[in-house]
């Protein structure tokens, strides 16, 4: 009984202890800082059928304080300036997004699901050179108008926003 137990002792260990997530970065040693460039905003208020876009004020101002603030969180990469940091990632906001994901039988919408998407750029400083380049990553959220769930649009964005800024930073730690 004795050898019984030191047997599950050990292989509890190993399986507990062998367990292969961690939170450290895949990014090379020298990569320490990262600067974050304010993002432009390319999204086009009107559509080719002359109907005004979405629009919401200072999205790409928004966004950029997600990502650093999710970096800070993630604690991988410290915030620096331009001219110190090993990383620059530059980003532009491509688009604003709302579609229908719900309607009742009157075909009034109860759902939406919303879509912050940008284009990045991350540059090594250190050799001058581009890192990795995404033409098209998304942050989404989901939202109800009625019942019990029922929240604004506005709080949608900002969930959505939210979800871009750890993938970004996924994306950059991760190096997937």
């Amino acid at each position: 009984m004795k050898k019984f137990c030191l047997t599950m002792v050990i292989i509890l260990s190993t399986v507990v202890g062998g367990c292969g997530y961690t939170t450290s970065s895949a990014l090379p040693g020298h990569l320490k800082t990262i600067h974050v460039e304010k993002f432009d905003n390319q999204i086009s208020y009107t559509s080719n059928v002359g109907r005004r876009n979405l629009y919401f004020p200072l999205l790409e101002v928004d966004v950029h304080n997600a990502v650093i603030d999710r970096y800070l969180f993630d604690g991988n990469l410290r915030i620096a300036d331009k001219d110190l940091a090993d990383l620059i990632l530059k980003g532009t906001l491509k688009s604003y997004r709302r579609d229908a994901l719900r309607v009742d039988d009157n075909d009034d919408v109860e759902e939406y699901r919303v879509y912050v998407t940008v284009s990045l750029e991350l540059w090594d400083m250190k050799y001058n050179e581009l890192m990795w380049s995404v033409s098209s990553l998304s942050g989404e959220a989901t939202y109800f108008l009625t019942g019990p769930e029922a929240s604004s649009e506005e709080s949608a964005v900002s969930e959505a926003i939210t979800d871009l800024a750890r993938r970004i930073v996924e994306r950059t730690i991760e190096n997937w």
